[in-house]
């Protein structure tokens, strides 16, 4: 199946690869800073709200790059929707699930955990703004006909607008 190139999908690959920069450096540095002020559980609870965190922030732009490949087909909406909600339906499961199987340990420092995940979400708000204020994205993924056609027999360039 080949279908057009979308202009989000640059849009998507760039968040992503800032995302996971992003995520990077709050796992290296909130896992340091904790590791200093509350010790290994500290750097292992920064650590932990980084990989949730960062899960969350590529799940929507990774199930919105695999959708837009059945973009021209004439299923492409419904597809779309059903694989960006799926995600959406998976990133709530995966939630719960990380918060009953984490909320027990020993290990886990819950102020340094949540202010992991928060640094990230708001991280992800970030990126994300920041990607599509910058981005030059046309309103329609359209090709426009070109205003020569061909040239006459005279070397006149005839365009198919012109009677």
């Amino acid at each position: 199946m080949s279908s057009p190139a979308l202009s989000s999908t640059p849009v998507l690959r760039t968040a992503i690869v800032w995302s996971v920069i992003a995520i990077a450096a709050i796992a290296i540095v909130g896992g340091g800073i904790a590791f200093l002020i509350v010790g290994t559980d500290g750097a292992l609870s920064a650590l932990a709200g980084a990989a949730i965190g960062a899960v969350f922030m590529l799940l929507t732009a990774a199930s919105i790059l695999i959708a837009n490949r059945w973009f021209g087909d004439d299923l492409y909406v419904p597809i779309f929707f059903g694989i960006v909600l799926g995600g959406w339906i998976l990133k709530l499961v995966l939630f719960i699930v990380a918060m009953l199987v984490l909320r027990g340990q020993p290990w886990i420092e819950p102020v340094v955990f949540f202010l992991a995940i928060v640094a990230s979400v708001l991280a992800a708000l970030a990126i994300d703004a920041i990607v599509m204020l910058r981005t030059r994205v046309p309103y329609t993924d359209a090709t426009l006909p070109s205003e020569v056609d061909e040239v006459d027999e005279e070397g006149r360039r005839r365009s198919e607008f012109d009677a």
